[in-house]
């Protein structure tokens, strides 16, 4: 669920109207809602009562200091894929401690940034990136907490482009090759393979990929016993869906998934991680735009709105679809046309929904963009030179701006001419 719904005719962000945010902070803008981020926390914390867990947001689905804050304060760690997000988790006030470092990419910098944090542990990808890890932490003195991440060759049912957990994915090693990779992490310098770890896709809205999934991570678990290793957590990544379309798009219930993962490992008697993005973030957001025009052109309409793929990139790249409402609310009793909703990028890929059926809508109306907090400002970008899209949390009947629009002056500011170019 989320807490965005019609009050005296207007789209309200719980107890804020969205048209008035637009009155003051202008559009396209973001908007998230503190109530919907931590009932998304506390419904999944709750769906694991009684076991040990370790909640890691996945801060790529959305980075912005307030919302990791919201959560930190709620007890959830960071799972992170880079020095800048890892810097950001510090910023909120995390601990290293429940903060998980992923990628396929990690370099020396970073590894010697986690190690001096004190980072629960380090998801590896690949024999390099161990051994590289291995040479780091034992020059720094230091150990590396380690989890191997294993590809299981299961196919997530998902987008393409988010799907990591098949054979011709980057991510992971290979679920045959990792034992033989867990006895060389248990000789290595600097190391300590305590873990598991194994996230297939994002936007997974079938449990059987995970229950295929999370069989190999319990047999997984036996081999290494048998080794002698310890397997003092398994990481189950995250991946679970958000209803993108309504009441047609229902994905598993938290509930649902975490009896697909206690029937897979009831007797490992270890900590479980997770690290779930999309699905506290992903309805906690909307974006707010403003109708240009309305064109008719010789085989479609199109709704010209101004925010564009800069903005929101996600129907661009994934051909995402995201419900879109009026702002006001009597729109939705008026006439229904099928258009396009077409942004200003100089791009014929630039939209946020084709062949959609909508409300008419006029110059100057308010859409909202719904299911927008997760994967829409952290991909924003300045293309066209456009200004990087505000963000405002809402709590209760207060909001604040999180993140201002730049001005025109801020996007070129860091740019500097060189000297030859400076001569009067």
């Amino acid at each position: 669920m989320h807490h965005f719904a019609y009050k005296d005719g207007v789209l309200h962000a719980e107890g804020v109207s969205l048209a008035a945010i637009a009155d003051e902070v202008g559009t396209p803008f973001y908007c998230y809602s503190t109530a919907t981020l931590e009932r998304h926390y506390r419904v999944f914390d709750a769906a694991f009562s009684g076991s040990d867990t370790l909640i890691c947001y996945s801060v790529k689905a959305n980075s912005n200091l307030a919302v990791l804050k919201t959560l930190g304060e709620l007890g959830a760690g960071m799972d992170v894929v880079s020095e800048g997000e890892l810097h950001r988790a510090q910023a909120a006030g995390i601990p290293g401690d429940r903060i998980v470092f992923s990628g396929v990419g990690k370099t020396a910098d970073e590894m010697a940034l986690g190690l001096e944090q004190g980072i629960y542990a380090f998801n590896v990808e690949s024999e390099p990136e161990l051994r590289l890890l291995s040479e780091v932490a034992d020059s720094l003195g230091k150990e590396a907490r380690v989890a191997l991440r294993v590809n299981p060759d299961v196919d997530p049912k998902t987008h393409h482009k988010i799907s990591t957990g098949k054979a011709e994915d980057k991510f992971g090693v290979a679920w045959k090759e990792a034992r033989e990779l867990y006895r060389l992490a248990a000789q290595l310098p600097g190391i300590r393979p305590c873990g598991i770890h194994m996230h297939i896709g994002s936007q997974i809205t079938d449990l059987e990929p995970f229950a295929d999934a999370f069989a190999l991570l319990d047999a997984m678990a036996g081999w290494l016993r048998e080794d002698g290793l310890e397997v003092e957590f398994v990481n189950f990544g995250g991946g679970l869906g958000v209803p993108y379309r309504g009441d047609d798009d229902i994905p598993p219930d938290p509930k649902a998934y975490a009896g697909t993962v206690l029937k897979a490992v009831q007797d490992l008697n270890c900590r479980l991680v997770f690290e779930p993005g999309r699905m506290i973030a992903g309805n906690a957001g909307v974006m707010v735009a403003r109708v240009l025009y309305v064109k008719q052109g010789p085989t479609k309409s199109f709704t010209i709105v101004d925010a564009g793929m800069n903005d929101l990139l996600r129907p661009t790249l994934y051909s995402a679809y995201h419900d879109i409402w009026p702002v006001a609310e009597a729109r939705r009793s008026g006439p229904v046309a099928k258009t396009d909703v077409v942004g200003p990028v100089c791009e014929t890929g630039d939209f946020l929904a084709l062949e959609r059926d909508l409300p008419e809508m006029q110059p100057g109306d308010l859409l909202a963009v719904l299911t927008a907090g997760a994967y829409g400002a952290v991909l924003a970008n300045t293309y066209n030179s456009r200004p990087l899209v505000p963000e405002v949390m809402v709590k209760g009947e207060n909001y604040a701006v999180i993140r201002p629009r730049p001005s025109p002056s801020d996007q070129f500011e860091a740019e500097r001419l060189p000297a030859w170019l400076t001569k009067t």
